[in-house]
């Protein structure tokens, strides 16, 4: 028997080649379709996962393998028959742009294996295919990375997420791809959720990277600011910071790279014990934004470490009394608006002797993680410490 998700596909096209006929007579809302475009290698253990949360709202599946040795690609057989090879070059726009190529429908989503859409994100999407404007290029959607013990997402930005095909919209970089969409675009409240189930980071980007200084190909200020983040994320600190610190002064960068290379760079150099550069490396970020709490808490933890308290106070109070950034495209901390500074706070006041206040924020972090074990703990000492009064 054929597979039930082939079926469907063949149903909607058949509904697809009636539906001007439909349009006219009952007045049908005219849908956008979407096909659902993704690069896989190795994912047996999540493919299953991603595709089930998407399958709802999509008409069309592409799923390209890079070269998976699991059965990844007997998997994707079980939604499509459209499953192509492609043979890694490390390069993953290379890789998107085939899998693009490849899409039929008006829209096209991607995801990575890891990726998810959650239901009420279903249903949202859902609606959007009958919403939707066909002269829009792009919409944006919210991507989830970081997660706090209930779920609640503590670390998100927004990605270009559903592409209209046949607009000339290629993806560049050979890591950390994206597009530059042209207007209009639309900011959607639409989430996709990142459960990635591996434990510890690749070195696979920085090596693409070097290959690519090596083969003598320019970077763009996007590939020099993740690149430098890369070195980081492989403790290459002073190198990290050369390249950092070359990205801003070339005063190319965009604007959220730039206040997040100000912190890549701040904490390489706390990695090398250099508290002043550390210190002068955040300030820095003050030249492109007024005050963002990921900032100020930075710059909070650093006098904390330092056992300044007073100064470290300031900080953590600034963080506490900033508004969430809501800058299209830029990375939000969610922790940094109010569970860290309040943290901080709590620890502050502790070391100054003031325990009522120390208690009194404590209470205010656990208000936004009332399950963290740091709030946990912290209760735990308070009401020994008053037990010994």
């Amino acid at each position: 028997m054929p597979c039930p998700h082939k079926n469907r596909f063949a149903l909607n096209t058949q509904l697809l080649t009636f539906a001007p006929v439909l349009h006219i007579i009952y007045g049908v809302i005219d849908l956008i379709g979407i096909s659902l475009c993704m690069i896989v290698k190795n994912e047996e253990r999540v493919l299953a996962r991603c595709l089930n949360s998407a399958l709802r709202a999509v008409d069309e599946i592409i799923t390209v393998d890079t070269g998976s040795t699991d059965k990844t690609k007997e998997i994707a057989a079980r939604y499509s028959d459209k499953v192509f090879d492609f043979e890694w070059c490390d390069d993953f726009s290379a890789a998107r742009n085939f899998a693009f190529s490849k899409a039929e429908r008006d829209y096209i989503l991607w995801l990575d294996a890891d990726d998810v859409l959650l239901p009420p994100d279903l249903e949202k999407l859902i609606d959007l295919k009958q919403s939707a404007e066909k002269s829009v290029n792009a919409f944006y959607m919210r991507y989830n990375t970081a997660f706090d013990e209930f779920g609640n997402p503590t670390f998100w930005y927004y990605r270009e997420r559903l592409i209209k095909n046949n607009a000339g919209l290629k993806w560049r970089g050979r890591v950390h791809e994206a597009i530059a969409c042209p207007q209009p675009v639309e900011y959607c409240d639409i989430a996709v959720t990142h459960k990635s189930v591996k434990t510890e980071y690749s070195n696979r980007n920085l090596l693409i990277y070097e290959k690519q200084l090596a083969l003598g190909e320019p970077f763009s200020p996007r590939d020099e600011f993740y690149y430098g983040r890369e070195l980081y994320y492989n403790k290459q600190y002073e190198k990290a910071v050369s390249v950092l610190e070359n990205f801003l002064q070339s005063g190319r960068g965009w604007l959220e790279n730039n206040i997040e290379a100000c912190r890549v760079c701040a904490h390489s150099k706390k990695a090398l014990g250099d508290f002043g550069g550390a210190l002068s490396a955040l300030l820095g970020a003050f030249f492109y934004a007024p005050a963002r709490a990921e900032i100020c808490c930075d710059i909070g933890n650093l006098f904390l470490e330092q056992r300044q308290y007073d100064k470290a106070l300031f900080w953590f109070r600034s963080a506490l009394s900033l508004n969430e950034n809501a800058e299209k495209g830029g990375f939000v901390n969610t922790d940094s608006h109010g569970f860290l500074p309040a943290i901080g706070l709590c620890v502050c006041y502790d070391a100054l002797g003031d325990y009522e206040s120390a208690e009194k924020y404590n209470e205010i972090a656990g208000g936004y993680r009332p399950a963290s074990s740091a709030y946990l703990h912290n209760k735990k000492y308070f009401e020994q410490k008053a037990g010994n009064r």
